[in-house]
């Protein structure tokens, strides 16, 4: 038997839909555009939310959005009160999720590796 989700759980994954909602719709700082939220961590208590993003451009552009975020934390959060029925809004701290670069850093080493130019698609056989 599948152990069903937590409260916690739900509410990270609401709050992470309709965060990026809000981004995409309402949040005209130019220094969230290209932002995306990648997760949510809530404390088992509900009352801290660890929302994590990723963008792209360098360090630069995350200052920038983490900036950004402050300064919007505020209708950010009476967005998300209006959105989730929640008895109390958690505290928002934003985090840039740093598993991108990392992912992007693999890639770019297995690309480096492969240069004998061949094509390891693999074939379909039927």
């Amino acid at each position: 038997m599948m152990k069903p989700f937590s409260r916690s759980d739900r509410v990270s994954a609401l709050i992470q839909q309709t965060l990026g909602d809000i981004l995409r719709k309402h949040i005209k700082d130019p220094r969230l555009k290209m932002a995306t939220i990648t997760g949510v961590r809530m404390a088992k208590d509900l009352k801290n939310a660890r929302i994590y993003f990723c963008i792209s451009g360098g360090p630069e552009k995350v200052a920038g959005a983490l900036k950004g975020f402050e300064s919007a934390q505020g209708f950010i959060k009476r967005e998300l009160s209006a959105e989730l029925d929640l008895r109390y809004m958690p505290s928002l701290k934003f985090f840039y999720d740093e598993s991108f670069d990392y992912g992007t850093h693999i890639d770019r080493l297995l690309k480096s590796i492969d240069t004998d130019g061949n094509d390891h698609t693999p074939t379909e056989t039927g």
